[in-house]
């Protein structure tokens, strides 16, 4: 497909048709499907355009590594659940009495400790968590929240995370950001001014603890799921397939939580550890794809059939089905965006506002918007870093300032800001599924929260700028 490189206020129409679709008629996958037809056409792509574009958006090796993870973490979760170990686990949690706000809490704590993976992370709390928030009555939107608010801004606060690398090297050969060891010096000074991931990592714990009351649409959501029972709406469609929310064990098999779900977690866990700290690049798919065969042997050898283990790894790819669907329709809307020149429009309006006092706030606002319109705060990294970190070189003279690492921070947070407010982000849907939360229903009850975090962010970044400038 041709790329086109700014098609000015036409370039922001395919992801408006996606996120005001999304929310009017709640089915995401059509949304999706109606923006990249209608983005390809204004594009001059022609009928022929949306095929080529799903062609070329997920013949990639980033689409391919999401999805083959996507599809790995379902059939974990499907033998997780055949051999009873989730139900298990689920079943010693409640013998030690865990209240609501116990059940919170501990899936806060969850999600910062598998801290390596924003993809891993959601779907790991959510499955686990999943039965557990149930009998608490805690409705599937808060897991959601929680999964959601424990990954990607925990990951990006890390300094050994492929997030830190990944934003450490957009700084390299920027003013006097020289060597690599300079940008991991940089990524070091900007976490505390990260500030959107801090508060919305605090704001979990303090809303899990009843220290700060739902509002909005989750005190509602919560409110069905305590008062009716229902941890999901009548007309909520859950983002995971009846596969993998209602699998029974197998007939007569002893659940053994250790050996059937805490080994094989604290194997992926070790493993992505070790070789990030060899390699420099946590192998996370290696991880799932050697535990995957370990459990699969391992199932046989505890004597369920061959036959029934490999229907198993069928039904895990099946229950991942809608999610991958999703995520192939969001790469794509993503791709459209980056063609269309979205983001360099968006930076284009807000050029005459990038004054050395304003300039973190506007730049953690740019940011924000778009990863909210493209879905993708990796791609908004990779286009607004190297566009705000020169300028902030330019209002400082060259020298490296607190204007800088918070400028840094700034680009660094207002993505990931973006990404958790819209229903195009792939963390977002993968908390869905994790959770096994209707996908808009997630959106729309943690919209409030996230606004409120990125709110002081930019107070913060106000107060950085005026002081530092």
């Amino acid at each position: 497909m041709e790329e086109v490189i700014n098609m000015g206020v036409i370039s922001i129409i395919p992801p408006i048709i996606a996120i005001v679709l999304s929310f009017a008629t709640k089915n995401t996958i059509v949304s999706l499907a109606v923006a990249c037809l209608t983005g390809t056409l204004l594009a001059g792509q022609g009928w022929l355009g949306f095929p080529t574009l799903l062609k070329e958006s997920l013949g990639t090796t980033s689409f391919s590594w999401v999805m083959l993870l996507n599809t790995f973490i379902g059939i974990l979760v499907a033998y997780f659940q055949k051999t009873g170990a989730i139900q298990g686990f689920s079943e010693w949690v409640h013998e030690r009495k865990l209240s609501r706000r116990g059940a919170q809490l501990m899936a806060w704590v969850l999600g910062m400790f598998v801290y390596f993976s924003d993809s891993f992370s959601p779907l790991f709390v959510g499955t686990t968590m999943r039965s557990i928030t149930d009998k608490a009555q805690i409705s599937r939107e808060k897991l959601a929240y929680i999964a959601d608010s424990t990954s990607a801004p925990v990951s990006v606060l890390v300094p050994i995370t492929g997030w830190a690398a990944y934003l450490s090297g957009l700084a390299v050969g920027v003013g006097t950001i020289v060597t690599d060891e300079d940008a991991s010096a940089l990524f070091l000074r900007a976490i505390k001014f990260n500030f959107y991931p801090i508060f919305a990592v605090i704001f979990v714990g303090l809303i899990g603890s009843g220290i700060i009351k739902d509002f909005g649409p989750m005190k509602k959501a919560e409110k069905r799921a305590m008062e009716e029972g229902k941890v999901i709406a009548d007309d909520a469609t859950p983002l995971a397939s009846k596969e993998l929310t209602s699998m029974e064990p197998y007939p007569g098999f002893k659940p053994r939580v250790f050996l059937n779900f805490l080994l094989p977690v604290l194997m992926i866990i070790t493993i992505a550890i070790s070789t990030y700290i060899a390699f420099s690049s946590a192998k996370t798919m290696e991880a799932f794809t050697y535990v995957t065969i370990f459990m699969t042997v391992s199932m046989m050898i505890q004597g369920i059939p061959f036959k029934e283990v490999m229907n198993t790894l069928m039904d895990g790819i099946k229950g991942a089905l809608p999610a991958i669907v999703l995520l192939a329709l969001a790469y794509s809307i993503n791709s459209l965006s980056k063609q269309m020149g979205t983001a360099n429009f968006i930076i284009s309006v807000c050029e005459g506002y990038l004054t050395p006092h304003l300039l973190p706030a506007i730049i953690f606002i740019v940011a924000a918007i778009m990863a909210f319109a493209t879905g993708s705060s990796w791609g908004t990294f990779a286009i607004c870093m190297p566009i705000a970190l020169p300028l902030a070189f330019s209002v400082t003279g060259g020298a490296l300032t607190t204007t800088v690492v918070a400028v840094f921070a700034a680009v660094a947070g207002g993505g990931v800001f973006g990404d958790h407010c819209s229903p195009l982000s792939d963390t977002t849907i993968l908390s869905s599924t994790g959770a096994a939360a209707d996908h808009i229903d997630h959106v729309k009850t943690q919209l409030p929260y996230a606004l409120i975090c990125g709110g002081f962010a930019v107070i913060a970044y106000l107060i950085v700028g005026f002081m530092a400038a």
